[in-house]
């Protein structure tokens, strides 16, 4: 038998670890700072970058992208490497990914505090950083597949399967819901419009936790559990079934995140039948890694590591069963635009995801430095700060969810909604305070973990390559008695196939027919396409992340309809493009606020909400009254409408800035009216209104779901 001498990669892991430490920093950061603006609106700071619309995104990529994306990456290369018993396929290529990553997350940050925005959640980067997503996406998956393919390891390992499966889908969903056309180079529109960009663009938000915070997790939790607790996996069959079992129901699970939308009612029932089948898969996966720590509790008192992993699964498995019980209409009545969620959310979030990182973290740091932790009694404060951080979190969220969802459907005996919406915002203040506490310990646990690595790195000597030898692989010959999956396990690209043909199942069978079944999205005669205004209003609706406040999407509820108008139609939403249904409801509904208030009205809100009612946590949008949109891209974006199948007419781009004009001055005309109006321009500079963005912006919400009847809204002040 002929040994093989080589050497693994170590500079590569070191590189991705660093990022993941000062990533998390920055999306905590960001997180902590959104979650003060929740009780203390000045954060905000009248300025557009740090406003609650524009950081969340900015939080929610940093955290998703950045820090866990540079865990999975940590984790692959470390583990990759050693269960292949090869050296990575190209260090070229691993630097290429590395700095290709971080060239994506710094831009992806920027463009996104600059308001450049597709509005698509967990996607609302813009065209070009997602061609530059796909192309990095694909120097990994060649560097990963050529060191499997020259792996000197017969068989493939679970946490390989989990591999593939992640790279696979993550493609799948990425090409499929980035389908945009762009108008130019920060500007795009979505293929898709309405109930159709819905489901396309949940069957990729829920699957992009499905296969970039999870599936990818449970290959590190497959490889990094054993080795920290040196015991071998529970249970090889469990992990089989698993594996193919999870990466096959998930990817149906996406419309639960729609019930009792405009979402035809076949679709909301697959969601929902396949979310409740998800608890068996999910929980074999938990029950295998807990089940992996038999005779082995006593370590885990003293081995911070363990006591992360622990934590980590049991969140996991918490956050796997709580899906699904949301995912039946009776309990997403209650829970869905409700701190609920986040509370699920940020449950798998800083659970889950957040203390895997850290035990992997401290587990690597001292080999790849061939030295000890430099303080354990570190480590430990590390794990208990950040679970108290983790329950002072989640408790307030749960509360305030049921708080929010007992007070929208309460009436009084004579049938009228008993509180308006600022009432409930009122009362969540201290449930947000001690939100905000749980970040803050979260965060300081995260900086004790930095200067315990700190100090590691600096008492240790670096090896960036490690050597080791292995047997060349040889030739296996095949034995009738061996498994069907022994089989698939000695051959990646049939695996990878495998994996393709099993997650695409559930995409096809979902999107196709509503896209190809024109019943599933009736149409309504009297709903007409934006005018040139009101698109650009529209454009900058999406570009401050209105949508991460305000849903678009009356339910078919009695206090819905009651507080807001008519529950929503699936034919209203054909122009749009993307929509904006949201999916939290931290302000009201503005699925019915066209006509609802006069233009003054809308024009005091923008300029200061507290002055329109002392208790809203709605920042200030001042610098929409000096910014003007820029008309020579109108042309432009009716001709994009039109190639995506809005009826204007043929030659309606080239007079569109007529209408843009002649519709903007009749808002100024209005405005102009009141001495207010006249007062607040002297104050800010301003000459003219006529091409500002605060008028585009009252063109847009004066025409949002106006064009069918609706029947009486209660008048309720809801700022």
């Amino acid at each position: 038998m002929q040994i093989e001498k080589f050497s693994y990669d170590n500079k590569v892991v070191k590189w991705f670890a660093y990022a993941t430490i000062m990533w998390g920093i920055v999306g905590f950061l960001a997180g902590l700072w959104i979650a003060i603006a929740m009780w203390f609106p000045g954060i905000n700071l009248d300025f557009a970058p740090t406003t609650f619309g524009r950081m969340r995104p900015v939080h929610t990529n940093a955290v998703i992208f950045a820090f866990v994306g540079n865990g999975i990456f940590m984790g692959v290369y470390y583990s990759l490497q050693r269960l292949c018993k090869a050296r990575m396929f190209s260090d070229l290529l691993s630097k290429i990914h590395f700095w290709g990553w971080q060239f994506i997350i710094v831009f992806g940050a920027l463009t996104l505090w600059m308001g450049y925005s597709t509005g698509k959640e967990y996607a609302e980067l813009e065209w070009p950083l997602d061609i530059a997503i796909t192309l990095i996406w694909v120097v990994f998956g060649i560097n990963m597949f050529g060191t499997i393919l020259k792996r000197r390891e017969s068989h493939l390992y679970v946490a390989i399967w989990f591999y593939i499966g992640t790279w696979i889908t993550v493609a799948m969903l990425h090409i499929v819901n980035s389908i945009e056309l762009p108008i130019e180079f920060t500007k795009s529109y979505s293929w898709y419009a309405g109930v159709q960009d819905a489901l396309v663009q949940w069957w990729y938000g829920h699957n992009a936790v499905a296969f970039f915070l999870t599936t990818p997790y449970l290959g590190l939790m497959y490889y990094f559990l054993p080795k920290a607790a040196n015991r071998p996996v529970y249970s090889y069959r469990l992990s089989i079934v698993h594996f193919w079992a999870l990466i096959f129901i998930y990817i149906w699970a996406g419309p639960h995140h729609l019930l009792y939308t405009a979402l035809p009612d076949w679709a909301q029932s697959l969601g929902v039948v396949f979310s409740i089948m998800l608890i068996a898969p999910s929980w074999g996966g938990m029950i295998n890694g807990l089940l992996t720590l038999r005779g082995a509790w006593d370590k885990v008192r003293e081995d911070a590591v363990l006591k992360f992993m622990v934590v980590a699964i049991t969140a996991y498995g918490m956050a796997t069963f709580e899906g699904p019980m949301l995912s039946l209409k009776s309990v997403n009545a209650i829970s869905h635009f409700t701190d609920w969620t986040i509370a699920h959310v940020h449950v798998g979030a800083l659970g889950w995801n957040g203390f895997l990182t850290f035990a992997v973290l401290y587990w690597l740091i001292p080999r790849m430095f061939r030295t000890e932790l430099y303080s354990k009694s570190l480590a430990n404060a590390h794990f208990w700060i950040g679970t108290l951080g983790i329950v002072l979190y989640a408790v307030p969220m749960y509360w305030a969810g049921f708080t929010q969802a007992l007070n929208w459907k309460t009436f009084t005996p004579d049938g009228t909604l008993q509180y308006n919406f600022l009432d409930t915002v009122d009362m969540l203040r201290p449930l947000y305070i001690m939100r905000s506490i749980g970040g803050l310990l979260f965060l300081i646990g995260a900086c004790f973990m930095v200067y315990n690595i700190y100090k590691t790195v600096q008492k240790g000597n670096f090896l960036a390559n490690e050597e080791a030898e292995a047997p060349a692989l040889e030739k296996h010959i095949a034995h009738n008695s061996e498994g069907w999956h022994r089989v698939i396990e000695r051959k990646p690209i049939q695996m990878l196939v495998l994996s393709l043909l099993v997650v695409a199942i559930g995409g096809v069978f979902e999107l196709i027919p509503t896209f190809l079944v024109k019943s599933n999205i009736p149409t309504i005669s009297a709903v007409k396409p934006y005018t040139p205004l009101e698109l650009h209003g529209r454009d900058i609706y999406i570009s401050e992340g209105c949508y991460t406040c305000h849903s678009q999407m009356i339910r078919p509820f009695r206090d819905e309809v009651k507080r807001y108008g008519e529950y929503s139609k699936a034919g209203e939403f054909v122009y749009d493009h993307p929509f904006q249904w949201g999916s939290k409801r931290t302000g009201p509904d503005l699925a019915r606020i066209g006509g609802k208030y006069n233009n003054l009205w809308h024009f005091s809100h923008m300029y200061d909400p507290s002055a329109m009612n002392r208790t809203s946590i709605m920042p200030r949008y001042p610098f929409l009254f000096t910014k003007g949109i820029d008309i020579r891209r109108t042309p432009k974006m009716i001709r994009a409408m039109q190639t995506l199948g809005v009826p204007y007419e043929v030659d309606y781009a080239n007079k569109a800035n007529s209408d843009l004009e002649a519709q903007a001055k009749i808002i100024v005309d209005d405005l102009m009216q009141n001495k207010d109006v006249v007062q607040i321009m002297k104050l800010e500079g301003i000459r003219d209104l006529t091409h500002t963005q605060i008028v585009a912006l009252i063109a847009y919400l004066q025409r949002v779901g106006t064009d069918i009847k609706t029947v009486p809204v209660e008048s309720l002040p809801e700022h």
